[in-house]
């Protein structure tokens, strides 16, 4: 007699348990499989199916439950912590600027008789079919090639192929021309026209990264390693006077390698002559030839990639970074070097691509609007990874050069709450 607090459809002996189990299992597999299966079919049927479903499945992640401050434009004042979108901020301001202007020239008509009103009007028609005659005459001029167009377009809307895109964030190219203008009067040495960069790297007292060191010469593009040693017989050079004596021999940066426990644990940069300093923590510090399939850099200048700054500290950010790379690469080397800006951390990458044909298994360059990219179709770029690898993460901004003691910043990290709201 079975218990009376057992279950009706679970056997009470173990081997039919599982047996039991695993016919479940394979069931429910199954049914899952065909659903897939009758799904993919329908979706081949009407690919708008398939872009709903996609568009429907998106994941509720940090970077998509993103929020933003919200500022006065007139209020300049410490906008350099807030998480302001510039990019949305300027295309708010070319809209009022744009309803302006229509405003203006609407009382400018109202000013104006009848008679010139209808003179006016005559005028822009008679432009409208200008511009129209022009265009059917290019048409009838080359018709094939109309045809041609038109068919491309139909079968652009009509590509069952075409796939929807994750438009995330995280791939948003930066914009350096979004600065806010108070940023040119606090930082005017960071918005000039960049000039040759000579960078001067160093580490903290008693450090044994020299090789660290030496690698991230080669990083940059014209850069110099001199030692920070520290004994008894000799002067304990402070930061300050590393940068006067940096400036005296024309360098334009001056970066300081930290350590902790015999590893790279921090990174200040400072922008010469007078700052501002910038004060970031290293993690997941990997040296390239510790990468799987790695290769060698060469001497070449490296291109840079700056990715997804676009709050007003990610944009200064930015445009220190740029400081800090020749403005003029050396595409022969092709050589890049990429900063992405995630949930503010900057991953920092160094890459050497090649362009190599397509293969067969491979899908195709899908654009921000789900659509194929057109003069790519054949073509693919490979990546081998050069090292080092490595993660920053912005932690104070100085308004100078570092002091011993009672130092003022223009920003310092560790004040947010929210998980939703990013600095960079």
């Amino acid at each position: 007699m079975a218990h009376s607090g057992a279950r009706v459809d679970r056997p009470a002996n173990k081997k039919r348990r599982e047996s039991f189990h695993l016919k479940f299992k394979k069931e429910r597999a199954a049914k899952k499989r065909e659903l897939q299966f009758r799904r993919k079919k329908e979706e081949n049927r009407d690919p708008a199916l398939r872009q709903q479903r996609r568009s429907r499945n998106q994941p509720a992640t940090i970077d998509r439950k993103r929020v933003w401050d919200e500022v006065d434009e007139q209020d300049d004042r410490n906008v350099l912590g807030k998480a302001i979108d510039t990019s949305r901020l300027k295309r708010r301001r070319t809209s009022d600027e744009l309803g302006k202007w229509v405003e203006e020239s609407d009382t400018d008509f109202e000013g104006l008789s009848g008679t010139d009103k209808e003179v006016a009007d005559d005028g822009t028609e008679e432009e409208d079919e200008e511009d129209e005659d022009e265009a059917d005459s290019m048409l009838d001029s080359n018709s094939e090639d109309g045809s041609e167009l038109e068919l491309s377009t139909q079968a652009q809307e009509t590509d069952t192929t075409s796939r929807t895109m994750d438009q995330d964030s995280s791939s948003t190219a930066t914009d350096m021309n979004l600065a806010p203008d108070v940023f040119l009067s606090k930082f005017p040495t960071l918005y000039e026209p960049p000039q040759e960069p000579k960078v001067l790297i160093t580490t903290s007292f008693r450090s044994t990264l020299h090789y660290e060191a030496n690698v991230l010469t080669t990083l940059f593009g014209n850069a110099k390693y001199v030692p920070r040693n520290k004994h008894r017989f000799s002067h304990d050079y402070s930061i300050r006077e590393i940068a006067s004596f940096a400036v005296n021999r024309g360098y334009t940066s001056l970066i300081i390698l930290n350590e902790l426990q015999k590893r790279p644990c921090g990174l200040d940069i400072v922008h010469l002559p007078a700052g501002p300093m910038f004060h970031f923590s290293i993690s997941n510090w990997v040296l390239g030839d510790k990468l799987p399939g790695h290769g060698n850099p060469t001497n070449h200048y490296p291109e840079l990639i700056l990715n997804n700054f676009l709050t007003p500290l990610g944009l200064l950010t930015a445009h220190l970074f740029r400081t800090l790379f020749p403005s003029q690469a050396d595409l022969e080397g092709r050589q890049v070097v990429t900063l992405h800006n995630q949930r503010d951390y900057i991953f920092v990458r160094r890459h050497r691509y090649v362009f190599r044909d397509r293969r067969d298994t491979e899908k195709k360059i899908i654009g921000r609007d789900g659509r194929e990219v057109k003069a790519v179709e054949g073509i693919r770029a490979g990546l081998q990874e050069l090292g080092p690898r490595f993660t920053l993460k912005l932690r104070r901004v100085d308004r100078g050069i570092q002091r011993s003691s009672g130092q003022e910043w223009e920003w310092q990290a560790g004040s947010e709450k929210k998980r939703t709201r990013f600095q960079l």
